[in-house]
């Protein structure tokens, strides 16, 4: 059922305290693919989370604020900023989370009214290799920074939210961490990545403008999900080899997989 929900993209007013990330867990970060309506599961392997991504499915990327104050998640898909399109930096524009707010970024923001979707697609066809900029593909972030916080005297009065109307989960975009550079790939064929994310189909998408003062110039907290198709992780030892597999155990087809009729 839609519901009313706070969209909120704050401008680019910076804290002036220094700060250094912190352990505590203050947003989670998941993958909804929206045409199975599911979360997608993760696949840890060596220090990573990796998440099946299905060639032509449009996807969310969902936050979750864990903490009773306003947060900045700064959203990055691919490299990219997924509000202003900049290569994406941790001191760019990016959502406030209303305290406990959970939100669905669907997509590459392109006004207060709208987003393009995103959706899974081959690499060339991503928007960050469309706009020059493939290095990055195929991880999905978001650097969180705590508020600075104001002491307010008897005759201030606390500042009032605005409030964008989003659909059901409220929508947000995502900040994957541009930090984290896919030089370090092993460069092997198997390790290619195959997937990327679109620059889908309008859709609305409201979201209003609020001022936010980061506590430091640090995030507190930086998460990432990669993600690939079924082949490029399996090919990867990512996720099991699967009997349904086309390719057979080599990566090829094979004429005769199976020597001898087995037993029904």
């Amino acid at each position: 059922m839609k519901r009313l929900a706070a969209s909120l993209l704050a401008l680019l007013a910076l804290g002036a305290l220094p700060g250094c990330a912190r352990a505590q867990t203050l947003v989670d970060l998941q993958v909804l693919d929206l045409d199975r309506q599911e979360t997608l599961p993760r696949h840890p392997h060596r220090g990573r989370d990796y998440v099946e991504g299905q060639p032509g499915h449009r996807y969310a990327v969902v936050l979750h604020n864990l903490t009773g104050e306003r947060m900045l998640a700064v959203v990055s898909v691919d490299g990219v900023n997924a509000i202003s399109g900049e290569t994406a930096g941790s001191q760019q524009a990016g959502y406030v989370l209303a305290p406990w707010q959970r939100m669905e970024v669907r997509g590459w923001r392109k006004n207060l009214s709208e987003v393009a979707e995103f959706q899974f697609t081959s690499l060339g066809d991503s928007y960050a290799a469309r706009t020059g900029r493939p290095g990055n593909v195929g991880v999905i972030g978001v650097a969180a920074f705590r508020e600075r916080q104001r002491l307010y005297s008897h005759y201030d009065q606390a500042p009032s939210a605005p409030i964008g109307r989003a659909q059901g989960k409220a929508s947000a975009e995502s900040a994957a961490a541009p930090y984290d550079n896919h030089a370090r790939r092993e460069p092997s064929l198997a390790s290619r990545q195959q997937l990327g994310t679109g620059h889908g189909q309008r859709r609305w998408d409201g979201a209003t403008t609020t001022q936010f003062e980061r506590a430091s110039a640090s995030p507190d907290q930086v998460l990432s999900i990669w993600y690939d198709s079924t082949q490029a992780l399996v090919a990867r030892g990512i996720l099991p080899r699967r009997w349904s597999d086309p390719h057979g155990p080599h990566g090829a087809p094979e004429a005769f997989p199976i020597g001898f009729a087995p037993d029904p």
